[in-house]
């Protein structure tokens, strides 16, 4: 108890249940979701975040180690790890502690130099997915992100693939689409807490690359893609071809997604001008996109995977 003066904050008055915040500025699970880099233009090292029950535009959160575009990203309930980036292609690991503004600290190292990737993430483990060495790579790596440390080889893709769509719930990791070398429409998944090669899930309703993806405990949307306002959706627990979801505002490519498991939101990418628009969704229900707010600048290849404290990853 930490009453003074007569009162506390346990007290009759307060019905039972009741717990104060733990920050009058952040509470873990409220709905940070961050973006890391991207080309704005030329690459930035900017990590900029959204509180995703409050619409409005993105606020800086720090920087990265180092300027890139196209890194993979993922997160537990307190970490944002960001994985790789293409411009140079680096095996870079960068994480920020999500309750206070800051910069990226060091995390340790992929198993190589990999950008134009893309994350997925349990509470636990996170993923990074395919990617661009300059050659097109099958590689899945995995780190436990809790700790520090260099991440350790999970298995393969069904084949070479750069620019998927990342996206999962918290047993299951989804790949969407990619330069397989041509634009792909295979949905591919993994068991996250095991280690091993992807299967075949099933196909999105268009062949696409640059799309980005994001996803409640259950539902798994994909949006854009190249030129696409398209978006798709599966239901995780099963395997099948996705549904049509509805539309974003514009069509665009090298997009970041992510969501608290109620919102989703996909920001910037390019038109083929760099966008600064973030649009969102209700993950539960289908139909077109609205207007969210703006990302601090126009952003092409902001980091791909969902990196919120509420992700469907994050989800029981």
């Amino acid at each position: 108890n930490r009453g003074v003066s007569g009162s506390s904050d346990s007290h009759n008055g307060l019905e039972l249940g009741f717990f104060p915040r733990e920050s009058v500025t952040y509470m873990p699970g409220s709905g940070r979701a961050f973006f890391g880099g991207g080309n704005a233009p030329g690459e930035v090292d900017t990590i900029q975040f959204v509180t995703i029950p409050t619409k409005g535009n993105a606020v800086d959160f720090g920087n990265l180690t180092r300027s890139d575009r196209l890194a993979g990203a993922c997160s537990s309930l307190t970490r944002a790890i960001f994985l790789g980036g293409l411009d140079p292609k680096v095996d870079t690991i960068d994480y920020v502690e999500m309750q206070s503004q800051g910069n990226a600290a060091d995390f340790g190292n992929l198993t190589n130099g990999v950008g134009f990737t893309t994350g997925c993430s349990s509470t636990t483990r996170g993923i990074r997915l395919g990617g661009l060495t300059p050659t097109l790579v099958n590689t899945i790596d995995y780190i436990t992100m809790a700790t520090v440390g260099n991440a350790t080889d999970f298995g393969d893709l069904l084949a070479t693939t750069s620019g998927a769509a990342g996206s999962g719930s918290s047993t299951r990791g989804l790949a969407a689409g990619g330069i397989t070398p041509d634009a792909s429409n295979v949905i591919q998944y993994i068991t996250i807490a095991s280690t091993g090669n992807a299967t075949d899930f099933g196909d999105l309703t268009e062949n696409k690359n640059n799309a980005a993806g994001l996803s409640s405990a259950t539902r798994s949307v994909n949006g854009g893609g190249g030129t696409s306002n398209v978006m798709d959706y599966v239901t995780i627990a099963s395997t099948g071809n996705a549904t049509d979801f509805g539309d974003l505002t514009t069509g665009r490519g090298r997009l970041g997604a992510s969501s608290n498991s109620i919102t989703g939101i996909f920001a910037g990418g390019e038109t083929p001008s760099n966008s600064d628009v973030i649009d969102f969704i209700t993950i539960t229900t289908t139909g077109n996109a609205a207007d969210y707010g703006d990302l601090i600048a126009a952003n092409a290849g902001p980091s791909s995977g969902q990196a919120s404290d509420s992700h469907g990853g994050l989800q029981a």
